[in-house]
């Protein structure tokens, strides 16, 4: 599921991709109620979570996909509005974190689907460093939290558990913003980014440890990722050749 982004003015536009018998095709899905960039998503084609942003002033609305319906609906708003975070989870228990508020920040929230609630975790628990253009990755109660920008570029790396973040045993290789994440805590894949330069790298985490993984066919920074480690999908983003 792809939504929102700028082309050149801000969108709403949604898009569901599915496999067909010899390539995958795009069709459109029903708009976000509130056109925006820069916001974090989370979840599944029938079931996605879209929060934050930039409309053209920092966001804290948060939408819910209906796949079957092809509709979204309002969700409970973020308590911190913010752009360039990421997120990890699902539709009905999500996590954002990071971001642009107006500053980079170290604010970590949870969503209950149930209720379409957001909540602050403590600030004992926030990330320990304040970042936003960030990647994420993994469950609301096992994330993981990797490179950004905040006073440079980032390769910092740390992991979510049940309400604590804690310094991952090792930072990813290339430090860069602008990137996107797929994956679980235990293993993520990053790619893309710019780290002054836009760059194709692409990165794994396997419980702990970054290792280098095949190029992107074309570099590009500002994409957006979904999937697995091992079977993931690159859309979007800033190409410099165009």
């Amino acid at each position: 599921l792809a939504f929102g982004g700028l082309t050149p003015a801000i969108t709403g536009a949604t898009e569901e991709f599915a496999p067909g018998p010899a390539v995958g095709s795009w069709s459109s899905g029903g708009a976000l109620a509130i056109a925006r960039r820069y916001l974090g998503g989370v979840g599944t084609q029938a079931a996605g979570l879209a929060f934050g942003g930039l409309a053209p002033a920092n966001s804290n609305a948060t939408e819910e996909y209906n796949g079957v319906a092809h509709t979204w609906s309002g969700g409970g708003n973020l308590i911190i509005a913010r752009s360039d975070l990421a997120g990890a989870g699902t539709q009905t228990a999500a996590l954002a974190f990071g971001g642009q508020a107006p500053t980079a920040t170290t604010a970590t929230e949870e969503y209950n689907g149930g209720t379409n609630t957001w909540t602050a975790a403590p600030s004992t628990t926030n990330m320990s460093i304040a970042r936003s253009n960030l990647g994420g990755a993994g469950t609301q109660t096992a994330a993981l939290a990797f490179g950004g920008y905040g006073i440079g570029n980032r390769n910092d790396t740390e992991e979510y558990n049940s309400g604590v973040w804690s310094p991952a045993p090792a930072n990813m290789i290339i430090a860069r913003r602008s990137l996107a994440g797929v994956g679980t805590q235990t293993a993520a894949l990053a790619f893309g980014g710019t780290t002054g330069a836009i760059t194709a790298a692409t990165e794994e985490y396997n419980s702990g440890a970054w290792s280098a993984g095949g190029n992107l066919i074309i570099g590009r920074s500002t994409l957006a990722g979904a999937g697995t480690q091992t079977a993931a999908l690159a859309f979007g983003g800033l190409d410099p050749t165009v």
